[in-house]
């Protein structure tokens, strides 16, 4: 059977288990041996992220050939113009899938 781990990666940990500038990792929260991140959030993001020990699971949820949905919460700096705030409430939709 997979093992499947839900994580809510704070803001500031790398979305893997090494680091070799001393940063905080998924080592630092995550003791279950095997299971590896299914994608990542960048080191400011914070937000779930899937763990498992599954490949063809990881690459289903990874790869953007699988086109799997994703959605984002973001934080916008400054005062957004009008523009700028239609095509947020329309979506962004992003080149990597």
């Amino acid at each position: 059977m997979s093992k499947i781990l839900l994580f809510n990666k704070p803001w500031g940990v790398l979305s893997q288990f090494t680091d070799d500038q001393g940063r905080p990792t998924l080592r630092d929260f995550i003791s279950e041996k095997g299971v590896y991140p299914a994608g990542r959030l960048d080191r400011d993001s914070e937000g779930l992220l899937v763990l498992t020990d599954d490949g063809a699971l990881q690459n289903r949820i990874a790869n953007p050939r699988h086109k799997t949905s994703k959605t984002y919460w973001v934080q916008v700096e400054g005062i957004p113009d009008n523009s700028a705030l239609k095509t947020l409430r329309e979506g962004v939709e992003r080149k990597d899938g």
